[in-house]
């Protein structure tokens, strides 16, 4: 964590994907169709405390949350529910802090905070594998 923090010093993003090198910020799948799966998301985040949702596209996927630091930065965060075959999908999450110098780290946390609330909802779904 500590090592997170120095990164924030100069970096305000954050963002999950296939090739990150933390293992804790690569994609997470689902055995759950992109429909079933965009559901199920939506409806973990509208009930997650201090965030709010802000924008939902369907036909893309993509949620846009915002959510309220306690020193009153705003960070947004964008949840995208990708396909990957017709019984499986896989979720990604960019955070970024708005304002010029780094997170100390808050975008990575919340990045954890998402997936630990996700995996706790769709535990019975989670895969590792495509």
């Amino acid at each position: 964590m500590l090592k997170r923090t120095l990164i924030g010093l100069l970096r305000s993003h954050e963002l999950t994907g296939d090739k990150a090198k933390d293992p804790l910020l690569k994609s997470h799948y689902y055995k759950l169709s992109r429909e079933k799966a965009w559901e199920e998301v939506v409806s973990t985040l509208k009930k997650m405390q201090g965030y709010k949702v802000l924008h939902e596209v369907h036909s893309v996927g993509e949620i846009v949350l915002e959510k309220r630091t306690v020193t009153g930065r705003t960070m947004d965060i964008t949840i995208s529910v990708i396909n990957v075959n017709p019984v499986t999908a896989a979720v990604d999450i960019y955070s970024a802090s708005r304002g010029s110098f780094g997170d100390l780290g808050s975008n990575y946390r919340i990045i954890l905070d998402i997936y630990r609330t996700l995996d706790k909802k769709l535990a019975q779904y989670k895969t590792t594998s495509i």
